[in-house]
């Protein structure tokens, strides 16, 4: 479809929409081209990397916006696969001609979009990608001039944007804060005893299920030792990582490694408690697909979840605090099960209208470069 003139763009005056407020809205009379660029996509190997990214576009796509993309679907390859990326987000910036670009994490992946196309540049921060600007030398300059070249900048939580914002002060007018939302019919409440026969779990109760890479800022030995103390139920960890042989062959601990996307709403239906108490969390997708399933969340306090979990569904935690996430595993058995404050929480947090807010987004870069 051919774009129009800017005369047949319509919107309202824009201003930077920072801390949560909902974009301006903006009326256009046609759909976007959207190149997305990302450095974390599902793929055959890596099934569960970036899945949120795929969701997201998904619904923008429900949105009748026309998206192609340049993307990283693996784990593997080292730091050669970002040229690769480079490449491939140049050739397709050249053959889509997209109306904006949309990308994921600001360096590398936003650095890449920003030189692949000329087209207004979107991107979201999720974290490492903030947390590497003064850690990873060169970086901060990287940021910096990726920012510089964004008409506007996404957060997944208002933590993730005063992060940014104190590292490099000038992206604070251009921030938004829009977390990447819950598939709010794919994470829903089911019969525990159901999704326990299906995936053949005969364990002691109570099911504590931790979701994610086993690193050390996931936390996970702490939590290990903290469930060793409490003397009760199971400890399954779903993820991998290199301290994966420091949890194998605990008492009532195991360690099932990466499972397929798919089967991850059955094993948080499944579990009585979902625990994540990181070291620091941007913002805290696992707690919140469980609280979508009505589970209670052990999440850390030092980051996103603060932002969204309810005293009534879930207990925050001082991650360096072992014995506080031993009161708190034991508090989160006493919280109802299924949680419809936590269900009632996430609710509104749903995917459509995560993905109805960073449109919003897309059209005013859009609008504000058609109208010079």
């Amino acid at each position: 479809m051919p774009i129009p003139p800017p005369t047949a763009i319509v919107t309202t005056k824009s201003t930077p929409v920072c801390h949560g407020a909902a974009p301006k809205p903006s009326v256009f009379p046609y759909k976007m081209r959207i190149l997305l660029v990302s450095q974390m996509y599902p793929g055959p190997s890596d099934p569960d990397l970036g899945v949120f990214v795929a969701e997201l576009e998904r619904e923008l796509r429900r949105r009748g916006h026309e998206i192609e993309r340049a993307v990283l679907d693996r784990r593997s390859g080292g730091k050669l696969r970002f040229a690769s990326l480079a490449r491939e987000a140049r050739r397709k910036a050249r053959r889509f001609r997209p109306d904006v670009v949309y990308a994921h994490f600001l360096v590398p992946a936003g650095l890449i979009a920003a030189l692949a196309s000329k087209a207004p540049l979107v991107v979201t921060a999720h974290g490492q990608d903030v947390r590497n600007i003064g850690a990873v030398p060169g970086v901060r300059a990287l940021t910096r001039w990726t920012l510089k070249r964004a008409s506007a900048v996404i957060a997944v939580s208002r933590f993730l944007a005063r992060e940014l914002e104190t590292k490099l002060p000038q992206a604070r007018d251009k921030i938004s804060v829009i977390d990447c939302g819950v598939d709010l019919e794919r994470f829903q409440p089911r019969d525990q005893a159901e999704a326990r026969a299906r995936l053949g779990w005969d364990g002691r109760a109570p099911l504590f299920l931790c979701l994610g890479s086993l690193t050390e800022r996931k936390n996970v030995v702490r939590l290990a030792r903290a469930f060793s103390r409490l003397e009760k139920g199971s400890l399954v960890f779903l993820g991998d990582g290199p301290l994966r042989g420091e949890l194998e062959g605990l008492a009532g601990v195991r360690v099932l490694g990466r499972v397929p996307h798919e089967l991850v709403p059955t094993w948080l239906a499944a579990c009585d408690v979902l625990c994540q108490p990181s070291l620091v969390e941007p913002f805290g997708q696992a707690p919140l697909e469980a609280m979508a399933c009505a589970r209670p969340v052990v999440a850390t306090r030092l980051g996103g979840p603060p932002e969204f979990v309810p005293p009534d569904a879930g207990v925050l935690v001082d991650p360096m605090d072992e014995a506080a996430l031993v009161r708190a595993l034991e508090s989160a058995t006493g919280l109802p099960c299924p949680n419809e404050a936590g269900r009632a929480a996430a609710a509104e947090h749903g995917i459509s209208a995560q993905a109805e807010k960073i449109e919003r987004v897309l059209e005013q870069a859009v609008a504000r470069r058609a109208g010079g």
